[in-house]
């Protein structure tokens, strides 16, 4: 398949797409997978739903009760769209990173780069400066609309060249005093259904992040593939949940998948599963997005709460436990969605709901994509073996200048880096990763990123971080050090230790538990041998 022409001004993006012969194959022949050539998804998400359902129906809630309606989203969006083009000069192509806690007034950011052609690069709230510097080095990232509370460690990455304009405080030149100027509707830039609309940052396990970019029409995809087929939202229904919009699972089941079924969007500051529940009694929640480990602290509270309004819960971001789900819908009656998605593919591509459901497996490939599990080679292992999960889809991993490419696209399938079984039936069922990645409440968390953060630290000589399994998060992160003689290697050491990472990286990279040893595991030949770590019963400090 061809790319079509363009819309973009500045070419960035696609110049840094990896070559054609390195994606994997896609799948677009479904009728409703058969997108123009010319797509904004940013003007089929907010102005067409607006068309179909009406600008006065319900479109984001804020919290503390605030409402807006899709006509006032599509006004706000439309100002934001013509200071990001008039005042501030962005041409379509440009990457404009997007920062702050999850607000409407985020999505409406995001919302509003999509119709002006850009390229959104959204990051987490917690990211440090330095994650945000490489970030921003890698996309080449000039323009940023922040919210004015998480300012200060994005002007501390020193940027070059970056103009990073504030919204939600009083300067003159904040972003919402800028829209307020402007009237008008705003055309969306006519963008080719192949211009990239966003690039995702992940992290694999050498720690140096992956930027993935996606299509106008990947955008669409998701939405038309797991939310419309497995999921099946209706224009009634409200969305919360826990991820924030700098995670494709938070701003697939935030903001595209709502919009598109033109339904309407709890977005909490708070999220956490203690602030969940008593969300979702107050404003009638229907549909919830959150990881295994919030649906089991939510278990110890259901009972202070009125939950009714509840009929999908999906869980995703790290494996669903069968007792977990079942504790679930014993307490609930309802039967949660379990799926697995990936930054890579930008949403979920396997899983089952209601009566299809099986407890234990994650599910069968989503209408739309195709899945199986691979050797090493890239050939089918028979039912029941393990192996490696292999999908394909509308949705394709295309890395941003990165060698990794041809490590998760093999002979046209995306390998995600998960080991798994295939059941005679067709069920996947998960067993672990496949590398080093520890996932701990749903979080990414590369152990080589932590460990050179410690290392930055004048005592540590060594490091090594790993997973260990955790009954309420899925994993910890566990560090294993190694301090210059002399140094303190008590309970205070480890928390000085802690609190250096988290000067460094967010707070959700920071170990858990730290533990000091004499020396690291090796082989013979140097090689570090982490799996008698993993299996380590050493002291905690």
């Amino acid at each position: 398949m061809e790319l079509t022409g363009s819309a973009h001004l500045d070419t960035f993006a696609r110049d840094h797409l990896p070559p054609r012969e390195q994606w994997p194959e896609l799948l677009l022949d479904l009728p409703w997978l058969r997108y123009p050539d010319r797509l904004n998804c940013g003007a089929e998400l907010l102005d067409r739903t607006a068309e179909r359902f009406g600008p006065g129906r319900p479109a984001f809630r804020d919290g503390a009760g605030g409402v807006w309606t899709y006509g006032e989203l599509r006004d706000r969006v439309d100002r934001i769209a013509h200071v990001l083009t008039r005042d501030l000069g962005v041409v379509p192509g440009n990457r404009v990173l997007l920062r702050g806690p999850t607000t409407p007034w985020l999505a409406a950011c995001w919302l509003a780069v999509m119709k002006a052609g850009a390229v959104a690069v959204t990051v987490l709230a917690q990211a440090r400066a330095r994650e945000l510097a490489v970030m921003c080095a890698m996309a080449e990232v000039r323009h940023a609309l922040c919210d004015v509370r998480t300012v200060d460690d994005l002007v501390k990455a020193e940027v070059p060249g970056l103009r990073v304009t504030a919204y939600g405080g009083d300067a003159p030149d904040d972003l919402l005093r800028l829209a307020a100027r402007h009237q008008g509707a705003y055309d969306a830039v006519a963008t080719a259904a192949d211009d990239v609309a966003l690039i995702a940052f992940t992290s694999g396990t050498t720690g140096r992040p992956k930027g993935c970019m996606h299509f106008h029409r990947d955008v669409l995809a998701v939405a038309d593939t797991f939310s419309a087929q497995v999921l099946r939202p209706g224009p009634d229904d409200l969305f919360a949940g826990s991820p924030p919009l700098g995670f494709t699972f938070g701003l697939g089941g935030l903001v595209i998948f709502p919009l598109r079924a033109g339904a309407s969007a709890l977005l909490l500051e708070q999220s956490g599963p203690r602030q969940l529940l008593p969300a979702i009694a107050e404003h009638r929640v229907s549909v919830l997005f959150t990881a295994p480990t919030a649906y089991r602290v939510m278990l110890e509270e259901l009972d202070g709460y009125d939950i009714g309004s509840l009929r999908r819960c999906v869980s995703a971001g790290e494996n669903l436990p069968a007792a977990t789900w079942r504790a679930w819908q014993e307490r609930t009656g309802l039967r949660i969605i379990n799926g697995i998605g990936a930054t890579e593919l930008l949403h979920i591509f396997v899983s089952a709901a209601d009566g299809a459901i099986r407890p234990g497996t994650t599910g069968v490939p989503v209408p739309g994509w195709q899945a199986r599990v691979v050797d090493a080679s890239g050939r089918p292992v028979p039912d029941g073996e393990e192996g490696f999960l292999a999908v394909r889809g509308p949705v394709g991993c295309r890395y941003l200048s990165d060698p990794r490419q041809t490590e998760y696209v093999r002979h046209g399938w995306n390998v995600t880096g998960d080991t798994y079984v295939r059941e005679p039936d067709g069920y996947l069922r998960y067993v672990a990763r496949a590398d080093d990645m520890i996932i701990s409440a749903g979080y990414n968390i590369a152990g080589p990123e932590v460990e050179d953060a410690l290392l930055a630290h004048p005592d540590v000589v060594e490091a090594a971080v790993v997973g260990r399994p955790d009954e309420l998060r899925g994993q910890v992160a566990v560090a294993y050090t190694v301090v210059r003689q002399g140094a303190a290697r008590d309970g205070a050491a480890a928390e000085a230790l802690r609190g250096f990472v988290k000067t460094r990286l967010a707070p959700y990279k920071c170990p858990r538990e730290i533990v000091f040893l004499d020396a690291l595991p090796r082989t013979a030949t140097g090689k570090l041998q982490r799996f008698r770590l993993r299996a380590q019963d050493a002291p905690v400090q």
